[in-house]
């Protein structure tokens, strides 16, 4: 490496840097808190957490993955049992959460064909329409009139009396 020629340039530091030495004897405050606090209360902490890490590592829980057994319809449940009719309640809950994650998965997939397709949407993107009108018309026949407030007696009734329109208009 060639030597610069201009030093006031570029200042070089000097070659050997003196060492700070203490001026006391008692040592540094800082560092002897620093220390105790590390042993006493950061170590300890630490352990138990990289444990108790350790140990959820090898029991793995995905609380997305849970999965719920079927439970009776409102219309098989016995009258006067509460049980029954919460479990069905919220059985009901999921099954309309289910079914709307349907119908938005529908027609995210049939913006996308939209916007992948542009022009040509109509022609290319039909059989995603068609099959977002069949979800969005099964949905809307079972909880289009319940509203927010709907529950799984009102959606029983509601299609009860579907059915007995749908008895009368056949005779």
């Amino acid at each position: 490496m060639p030597k610069d020629s201009d030093w006031e340039a570029y200042k070089v530091p000097p070659s050997r840097t003196p060492v700070v030495e203490s001026t006391s004897a008692v040592p540094n405050p800082a560092t002897f808190v620093q220390t105790v606090f590390s042993y006493v209360f950061d170590a300890p902490v630490t352990f138990v957490r990289e444990w108790i890490e350790r140990q959820q590592a090898k029991n793995k829980f995905y609380y997305y993955h849970q999965k719920f057994r079927r439970v009776p319809d409102v219309s098989e449940c016995l009258e006067g049992d509460y049980l029954c009719f919460f479990e069905a309640e919220a059985q009901w809950r999921r099954d309309r959460m289910v079914d709307q994650e349907i119908v938005e998965i529908i027609r995210e997939r049939l913006g996308a064909c939209k916007q992948r397709e542009g022009p040509n949407q109509f022609q290319n993107c039909a059989k995603e329409a068609e099959l977002l009108k069949q979800v969005t018309k099964a949905y809307q026949d079972r909880y289009g009139d319940l509203g927010y407030h709907g529950n799984a007696r009102t959606c029983l009734m509601k299609q009860k009396h579907r059915m007995m329109e749908e008895r009368k208009a056949a005779q």
